[in-house]
């Protein structure tokens, strides 16, 4: 693991930098120009930059956020789209849903307290990042929403994290209709915990690492593990059924008039 100095951190690939403020970490999605789109790379750095926190002893709570005005507009539909063409893209499907499982399981059993910082569009794939956090902050301009059957595609990843985090009716609702809910609304069911001004939110999640480090490390760690894993240990089950519907959709003809829909900015004309 490598030594993190206090100020920003840029990771390899640039699609994340990471930085140390004692007691918190803070890894930021660096993809503004995509909305920060969950790539195959950036969920890669992503996971990169973890580790690199996970060695930093004096970091006890990791603050997850992104730049630009949208924290994450969710999968990235180019590289689905492009993906589409390929013969064999299946096997591409295959090895997304398995590696999307091991990415979530890898969050829900980090050692340290994740703390999402959100503002903007958080979409699809990004609403279930913030769901394997512990708390969620949400700035006041914060829109949550689950568009993938508008995209002929299914949140098969999100769905149990969300069933999880707020119960089945919040999720059947949000995700059958790709409902939009404000931060406010996001609060009310529990999909956020705190709602503060936008010019706060780093500073507001970096008391919340602060009261984090007050615990035990060691007692903090043991409670995560407890929560994730016993008390959600259906949901994690349930994981690779979900991300298996989400392999099989993208396999469909809806997906790909939706995807094409989307990249072409028209209405979808399903088949």
């Amino acid at each position: 693991m490598i030594a993190l100095p206090a100020d920003l951190h840029p990771m390899p690939d640039s699609l994340t930098r990471i930085a140390c403020d004692y007691p918190a970490g803070v890894l930021t999605l660096t993809r503004p120009r995509r909305r920060n789109a969950l790539s195959r790379r950036l969920l890669a750095a992503i996971s990169e930059g973890l580790d690199d926190l996970h060695g930093e002893r004096k970091v006890r709570a990791v603050i997850l956020t992104g730049e630009g005005d949208d924290f994450c507009a969710g999968a990235d539909l180019a590289e689905i789209h492009e993906c589409q063409q390929d013969e064999d893209a299946w096997r591409q499907w295959h090895e997304d849903a398995v590696n999307l499982r091991d990415f979530v399981e890898r969050l829900l059993q980090y050692p340290k307290p994740l703390i999402a910082a959100v503002t903007g569009t958080v979409a699809g794939l990004g609403v279930a990042l913030t769901l394997c956090c512990d708390v969620v902050l949400a700035a006041e301009n914060t829109r949550f929403t689950f568009p993938e059957i508008t995209r002929g595609l299914s949140p098969g990843v999100a769905a149990p994290l969300l069933a999880f985090r707020v119960g089945g009716s919040h999720a059947a609702r949000l995700m059958l209709t790709a409902a939009t809910v404000d931060a406010n609304q996001a609060q009310r069911i529990g999909l956020c915990h705190q709602v503060v001004e936008g010019e706060t939110l780093l500073a507001q999640a970096k008391a919340v690492a602060d009261q984090v480090a007050r615990g035990s490390p060691e007692a903090v760690q043991l409670t995560r593990k407890l929560l994730n894993e016993t008390v959600a240990e259906g949901m994690l089950s349930m994981l690779s059924a979900g991300v298996a519907a989400m392999a099989t959709a993208r396999t469909t003809e809806s997906a790909v008039e939706g995807v094409k829909a989307f990249i072409e900015k028209r209405k979808p004309e399903w088949p």
